[in-house]
Order: structure tokens, then sequence, then C-alpha cells
């Protein structure tokens, strides 16, 4: 009998090692193909921004017969895309470290605030997140106009600002609920302001998510097209976006230039992502490491 139970076992856990290694098979080949997905469209844009107009239509997929940087020259040279390289960058480093910072507070405040309190306060923010970007944007533009801030970068910052707040307070409020309050508490005790209990102590605590806000909100700074468009009228206020957008001609269009404009808007996001990535995950995963 013991002898059969012990075959028996064998032959279970030899049964589960042989499914465990077919699922493992099964992840890998997704993700492979997932990855060949991913890559192929990317490699495509890269290789295609040292060809020229004629070779991109004669042999789309095929390598370049001569490469070339003269799309990045051009960009440099003809498209004055350093100032508009520059534009997005003021706007997005200003906006975004308003919003981590407005966010960050508001957070505070409402882990220390009553709870009733608190949790009017978070629902107010929340609700900003249900209301759609484009039932805004009149209210918005006719509050720039009376402030003489349409055709400003400075306005661009601020509706930013606004539209971005509602989405960092969510991300931050919800992990700093998670902080020890004993911590917060002794603090008190020993005579600590909030302020000093929010710099030091809330603060270093939060850094995962901090990091997990300032990213996701990077991208999406970075990548705005639709208040742009709807506040800058002036060439020269472009952010990288709305510059590409008129490199597109009504009978032509030079897409190798495109695609060298796409692969030079993507390289501060992906240098963020990696500098900040330990980070990134840690804030990702925070909420599900809490007991």
């Amino acid at each position: 009998m013991h002898k059969e139970l012990a075959i028996n076992t064998a032959a279970g856990q030899k049964g589960r090692g042989s499914g465990d290694l077919g699922a493992a098979i099964t992840r890998h080949a997704l993700l492979l193909v997932y990855a060949v997905l991913i890559l192929v469209p990317m490699l495509m844009v890269v290789v295609s921004t040292f060809k020229d107009t004629q070779q991109l239509y004669q042999n789309p997929l095929g390598l370049p017969q001569t490469w070339s940087l003269q799309n990045y020259v051009t960009l440099f040279t003809g498209e004055q895309m350093l100032r508009y390289f520059l534009n997005s960058v003021l706007v997005t480093l200003v906006g975004v470290a308003a919003i981590i910072f407005l966010a960050s507070m508001i957070s505070y405040a409402i882990i220390r605030l009553p709870n009733w309190l608190g949790n009017v306060l978070y629902a107010f923010f929340t609700l900003g997140m249900m209301i759609p970007t484009q039932v805004n944007m009149i209210p918005q533009y006719l509050l720039l106009d009376r402030l003489y801030l349409l055709d400003t970068l400075t306005g661009l910052v601020l509706v930013t600002v606004a539209t971005l707040l509602p989405i960092a307070v969510f991300i931050l409020a919800g992990f700093m609920k998670t902080l020890p309050k004993g911590l917060i508490e002794a603090a008190m005790i020993d005579g600590g302001s909030h302020w000093q209990i929010y710099s030091r102590i809330v603060i270093p605590l939060s850094l995962p998510s901090l990091a997990t806000a300032a990213i996701f909100c990077f991208v999406i700074v970075w990548n705005d097209l639709l208040y742009p468009l709807l506040i800058l009228k002036s060439k020269s206020l472009q952010t990288l976006p709305l510059a590409l957008l008129s490199f597109q001609g009504e009978y032509l269009t030079n897409y190798p230039l495109i695609f060298s404009g796409v692969v030079l808007a993507s390289l501060p996001m992906v240098l963020v992502y990696v500098f900040l990535q330990r980070y990134f995950i840690a804030g990702m995963t925070a909420g599900s490491m809490k007991g």
C-alpha cells in the first residue's frame, strides 16, 4: 500500500512538473510574440529615419541603400526642432513638478484631516477624473482668453496642472493612506510640525508612488497634442507633437522626417523610464505588498 502511494505521489509530481513546464513554454512563447509585435514596427521606424522619401516608397521594409543622417540635420536646421524640443521640455518639467508638489501636499492633507473631511476632499478630486477633457475645453479656453494667457506657455502649463492634478492626487493619496500612522503620530508627539513630517517622513516614504505619478504625468504631458493645438497659435511656441503635425502636407508627406521627429520625441520618455523604473515598479507593486 505504501509502495502504491509512493508511486501515485511520484506520478502526480511528474504530471505537475510537466504541466508547469508546458505553462512556462506557453508563457514565454506568448511573450516572444508580443515582443516581436512591438519591436518590429519600432525598428522599421528607426531604420526609415536613415532613408529619403524615394527610398522609403520604393522599399519600405528594406534597409536603406545609403545610411544618411540628413533627416536629423534637417530637423535641427530647417525646422527649428531645437526650439520645439525646448518648449516641450519647459512645459513638461514645470507642469509635472507643479503637479507632483501640489498633489503630494493635498494627499498629505487628506490623510491628516478627520476621516469624513478627508474622504470628502478625496472624493472631490476623484470626481475630477470622471469629467471628460473635451467638456472642459470651452470653459478653459474662455478663461485663458479673459486672463490674456492664450498663446502662451504659461497658460498651457496651468491647464495641464489643472487637468492632471486629480489623477496625481488619486495615486498619491491611495499610497499615503497605507503609511504607518504610528510613525506620523510619534513625530507629532516629538514636536514635529506638519511641514517637517511632510518633508522628512511622508515624502521619503512615498518616493515610489511619487515616481509612478511623475512618469505617468510626464508621458501624458510630453505626448499631449490636444491642448497645445487649442491654446498655442504662434509657431515659435509649438511643442513637439504639434510641430510634428505640421510636417504633414496636403499632397505629400515627408514620412522619413516625421519618423525622425518621432524618434527624437520618444528618447526623453525612454530615458525617464530607464532611470526611474526601479521606483516605478516599486510604486506599482506597493499596494499589493501591504497586508
